[in-house]
């Protein structure tokens, strides 16, 4: 039997779960699923769990470990003070207050969330990836000039925002006034610096690896789009993540990635760890990549720390070969105690 453990779960403020979801909606849940499903599975497996609100304090973390005296931190989440790279601030405190922690070290955290620095250590790495430019904020869209390496249709992103944020339809763009009228969209917006990147039309598969210094990657899982109009670019925007409605009347639907063109069937796993050594990555990611009819694949980014609400991609992809959702959250747990602090011997 596993040693039952003393649990903080690190949650945004704005999400804590209640102890049952009997008598709430779907709708209502579906903000904090999530953190509800990760909590009472630890529950049910016989550890103590106690969620953790985190906004702008980590006083919050200090306090709940001198009083709780937990095991582990099981880190839920995606930004610190609202914003979305501080989440590898919390993570380095925990390392500092020396309290092990689920997911991704706080170095793999910051590279992986530099879309563009990432991209560079993988080409550095000889990993392919689409070509790229950064727009930094703050220049006039008047003034842009595109690289001529940089052949249309494109693709116009935050260079720093995850889960899907400023994207759109609109962001697939095929010529220099919509690239300047979206590059000023996410510089007025996000007020971010914008990326843009070659837009690959092609199948969209996501690789889950598992470990520190061992790896273990899940069967690749495929994105679908049954019912979009036609000609419409077929990418995970916004509205694809995060708005059941829209996701119904699009015919989205994600399963095990089957006859990948080329030998893609086992280079791409190795692909995917290669990627997760690049950026020095720990606990567990999503490696989303693009596949071409003539057997490429191009890595679109690496996500650390991916969404492990059950059901979803991940913890799908992960049953599908036999590790049901108990065993991946227990595995979650083994990998973060294992890992090694800065420091220790």
């Amino acid at each position: 039997m596993k040693k039952r453990l003393r649990i903080l779960l690190l949650c945004h403020e704005s999400l804590i779960p209640p102890d049952t979801v009997e008598g709430i909606s779907d709708a209502e849940v579906a903000p904090y699923k999530t953190e509800f499903d990760v909590m009472a599975t630890l529950r049910e497996m016989g550890h103590t769990v106690w969620p953790i609100g985190i906004g702008s304090d980590l006083a919050v973390i200090k306090n709940a470990v001198d009083h709780l005296k937990p095991d582990i931190a099981f880190n839920l989440l995606e930004e610190f003070a609202g914003v979305g790279v501080y989440d590898a601030h919390v993570a380095s405190y925990l390392e500092m207050i020396r309290l092990p922690y689920t997911g991704c070290n706080p170095r793999g955290l910051m590279l992986a969330h530099n879309k563009a620095v990432s991209k560079m250590i993988c080409r550095y790495h000889r990993i392919p990836v689409p070509a790229f430019h950064v727009f930094p904020v703050g220049r006039s869209s008047a003034k842009l000039r595109r690289p001529k390496r940089l052949e249309f249709p494109l693709i116009v992103k935050s260079l720093t925002e995850e889960g899907s944020v400023g994207i759109s339809q609109a962001s697939v763009v095929h010529d220099e006034e919509k690239l300047a009228e979206r590059v000023a969209f996410i510089h007025r917006q996000l007020r971010t610096d914008a990326l843009v990147e070659h837009y690959i039309d092609g199948r969209e598969v996501y690789v889950g690896v598992l470990g520190n210094d061992r790896l273990q990657t899940l069967p690749p899982w495929e994105v679908h789009f049954k019912d979009l109009r036609e000609g419409a670019p077929k990418i995970a925007t916004s509205k694809v993540k995060w708005d059941e409605n829209y996701q119904k009347k699009i015919g989205l639907t994600t399963e095990h990635a089957k006859d990948l063109p080329g030998n893609l069937e086992t280079t791409l796993p190795k692909l995917a760890k290669r990627v997760y050594r690049a950026l020095q990555l720990s606990g567990y990611a999503r490696m989303d990549f693009r596949l071409t009819d003539d057997g490429r694949a191009f890595l679109l980014e690496a996500n650390p720390n991916p969404q492990l609400m059950y059901g979803e991609d991940f913890a799908e992809s992960a049953e599908f070969v036999g590790i049901q959702y108990e065993a991946l959250l227990q595995k979650l747990l083994s990998l973060g105690m294992r890992y090694r602090l800065v420091g220790q011997a």
